[in-house]
């Protein structure tokens, strides 16, 4: 036992270098919660949910502040964290999303497990973690929820609402009415009052070019794969970790037994490239799914940019502030003297989009590109449009609390719960 602490301890340290972001639990039995409408968090790129063991050596939201969820239950707010594949495509992990919430078998659909040869089904989620989502109270209102994701997570967020709202129509086609996930169905905006976005890289960001450039994305997915299906397959699935890769073989279902050959897994993943978070949050990727994606007129849409850098006029660059985590500051060094057109898209990252938060450009988080947005203003917030919060000052480690102020992080997140828990109809 002595010996499994350790290395957990030590696997924890080593994602949350890897990684910047780590995950949380909620717990919902603190006081009778002030809000209609439970919060459903939602972790970014090699993240976790509060169901993992990890959560209890460091959570997610609220990082080296200590338990976000719980100081928000404290509080009075309902709060949940999930928990999806940290290296799923934002497609794969809205599934995961949807039927965890929900109380599902996870359907990855027809239509697109073929198209990327993988399972069409993953794991039974026996206890919804919202319970009564989308069912009528008594009153005959809708059970609502908010959805809130930092990093890759506020894609996933995107992702889920198109679903809930539009549905696939691909799948449609091809699944029989009485065997169709209600996620590709449609007509569920309703189900959801808000959607969050904290430091997402709406419109990817671009440290992707020079690390991608020096092989370096290449080399990291493969080992990450690896990494995944090494430990996927051993003892800490499920007690430290969960990356819900079970679709491709890669990992096991917590307590089962079941997988693919690890390197027959391995490759079907790396040739199946589009199906997964690296190819969403590159350049590419990102306009493909902004392309698909569309805003909902039902939702309240927010985003909160943030920014670790400050202008230096007289060279036209932007540098790292003090307190950047170190880790990451070289990033932000990077992005802040990036200067360039895009050669395949022609597109041109001006002086805009200098200001980072050492993983994604601030201008990138603000919003998708193509789709409507106003600066946000409390006396008129509206629907179906990207309500611009003022950009924050820290990290995308500090978004989530990691090595930030325990006040200012807490002040922060019950602003957001009182801002959302106060929405109109």
């Amino acid at each position: 036992m002595k010996f499994r602490k350790a290395v957990s301890i030590v696997l924890a340290f080593v994602i949350l270098v890897s990684s910047c972001c780590v995950g949380a639990f909620a717990q919902n039995n603190i006081v009778k919660p002030k809000n209609d409408a439970p919060f459903v968090f939602v972790h970014g790129l090699n993240g976790w949910g509060g169901a993992e063991g990890i959560d209890g050596i460091i959570p997610y939201w609220g990082a080296t502040t200590g338990d976000l969820m719980q100081y928000l239950q404290y509080e009075g707010y309902e709060c949940y964290s999930a928990s999806a594949g940290p290296l799923n495509s934002a497609w794969d992990r809205a599934c995961e999303l949807y039927a965890q919430i929900i109380g599902a078998r996870v359907d990855y659909g027809e239509a697109h497990s073929k198209q990327f040869n993988h399972a069409r089904y993953g794991r039974t989620y026996y206890d919804a973690l919202v319970p009564n989502w989308g069912e009528l109270d008594e009153t005959g209102k809708i059970k609502q929820i908010h959805l809130v994701g930092h990093s890759f997570g506020g894609t996933a967020v995107r992702m889920l609402v198109h679903l809930l709202t539009e549905g696939s129509a691909e799948e449609r086609a091809v699944t029989p009415s009485d065997e169709i996930s209600g996620l590709f169905t449609g007509g569920k905006s309703e189900w959801v009052k808000s959607a969050t976005a904290i430091s997402t890289p709406h419109n990817s960001a671009t440290v992707y070019y020079p690390l991608d450039a020096l092989g370096i994305i290449d080399i990291v997915t493969f080992f990450s794969y690896l990494y995944a299906g090494v430990v996927g397959r051993s003892p800490l699935n499920g007690e430290l970790v969960d990356f819900h890769m079970e679709q491709y073989g890669l990992s096991q279902v917590p307590g089962s037994n079941e997988s693919e050959p690890l390197f027959k897994a391995l490759k079907n993943v790396l040739a199946n490239d589009e199906d997964t978070c690296k190819h969403d949050l590159t350049p590419k990727g990102a306009r493909k799914l902004n392309e698909k994606l569309d805003i909902s007129e039902d939702v309240y849409y927010f985003s909160y940019p943030f920014s670790t850098t400050k202008p230096v006029d007289a060279l036209g660059i932007e540098v790292p502030r003090l307190g950047t985590n170190p880790i990451i500051a070289l990033t932000a060094v990077l992005m802040g003297v990036m200067v360039f057109k895009d050669p395949d898209t022609g597109f041109v990252y001006d002086r805009a989009w200098l200001a980072n938060d050492a993983l994604v450009n601030t201008e990138s988080a603000k919003h998708p590109l193509d789709e409507p947005h106003v600066d946000f203003d409390e006396d008129s917030i509206e629907k179906g449009v990207w309500n611009v919060m003022p950009v924050r000052v820290g990290d995308h480690g500090a978004a989530i609390g990691l090595f930030a102020d325990e006040t200012e992080t807490h002040e922060f997140y019950l602003e957001m719960c009182e801002m959302l828990n106060a929405l109109p109809d």
